[in-house]
């Protein structure tokens, strides 16, 4: 298979949780698990200088990588202290977004793949966004509501209908619209981004066995099945909805290629309980491929060096394979 002709970005995320530690251990492990070449933007006093090699333009890291840990430069405000958030640095740390979302869109970047930070450290220089995702959106000149948060592991690809919203606000979130839009993203995502021709979508239900005809909530009745009529007709493979109970043991798994879920836990839950480790955070629907490791900044393990990079790797494997799929669609 042809690789990448351009590396992958990696952001620092916060420099005093796991994101710099992530990134040193994933470069180590390159010819155990062939990680594509990427390069850290970051400040370089993160990293061993031995190991280290500062760049002056990406496409440099594909010369060096296989020797250095590939680094283009931004300097913090502050030292970084393991396990002390810095505010400081906050401008930093979205510099550092900025600066990959500009390589990838300008092509010399082939995806970005983005470390944990901390979002409450940034809203005291602005940052108004719930996470990275949104973020990004507005970075893309893309409406928050047109991108999609795919959690994808190798036995399972999970999406949220609603994300971070109190339990009790789930049901009169759901929408027709929202289920049609979140869909369509996601069935072009799977063709285009992960080489699926005719891909098989289920769709959860709300309710316990998913409303029992009604019985148990009307939402399935008045909301769900009636959207999923409209994508059947538009020629889309959806099953649904589903009682989320029976969805995600072995054998379902062989009848579809993602499962729409309807609230966050009921998505997360199975797949981190199927694969804990390996799942990574993809933004679907974003000109620019942008994947992250399933986790957060860790500040209490962060400088002890017990940091498993599991997600991270998975998350640039994930990143390479989408870039890959995502170039031969388009051409």
């Amino acid at each position: 298979m042809v690789g990448l002709k351009a590396p992958l970005a990696v952001t620092m995320g916060d420099p005093s949780g796991i994101g710099p530690e992530l990134i040193h251990k994933s470069w180590l492990a390159r010819h155990q698990h062939d990680i594509p070449s990427f390069f850290a933007i970051a400040d370089p006093d993160l990293f061993d200088p031995a190991e280290t090699a500062v760049l002056e333009r990406p496409e440099d890291s594909l010369l060096v990588f296989k020797d250095k840990l590939p680094v283009f430069p931004l300097h913090l405000n502050k030292e970084a202290r393991p396990g002390q958030p810095a505010p400081e640095n906050s401008n930093v740390i979205l510099e550092a977004i900025r600066t990959a979302h500009h390589f990838a869109s300008e092509g010399k970047a082939a995806a970005l793949v983005t470390a944990p930070v901390n979002k409450h450290i940034l809203y005291d220089v602005g940052f108004t966004h719930p996470g990275q995702t949104e973020y990004l959106a507005e970075l893309c000149h893309i409406a928050v509501e047109d991108t999609v948060m795919m959690l994808a592991a190798p036995q399972l690809r999970v999406i949220p209908l609603t994300i971070h919203i109190p339990l009790k606000d789930v049901a009169s979130s759901i929408t027709h619209d929202l289920i049609l839009s979140r869909a369509r993203t996601v069935l072009k995502a799977l063709q285009r981004d992960f080489d699926i021709a005719t891909p098989r979508l289920a769709v959860c239900g709300l309710n316990p066995h998913a409303g029992e005809d009604g019985h148990i909530g009307q939402e399935e009745e008045n909301i769900i099945i009636p959207a999923l009529n409209v994508l059947r007709e538009q020629g889309f493979n959806v099953t649904g909805p589903l009682s989320a109970d029976t969805l995600f043991h072995e054998g379902a798994r062989q009848s579809y290629d993602a499962v729409l879920a309807m609230y966050h836990d009921q998505a997360l839950i199975p797949l981190k309980t199927l694969d804990f480790y390996n799942g990574v955070n993809t933004t679907l629907g974003l000109p620019v491929i942008r994947t992250s490791p399933d986790h957060g900044t860790a500040y209490n393990i962060a400088g002890k060096n017990c940091a498993d990079p599991r997600s991270m790797i998975a998350a640039l494997k994930l990143a390479e394979s989408q870039a890959l799929n995502r170039a031969r669609y388009d051409h």
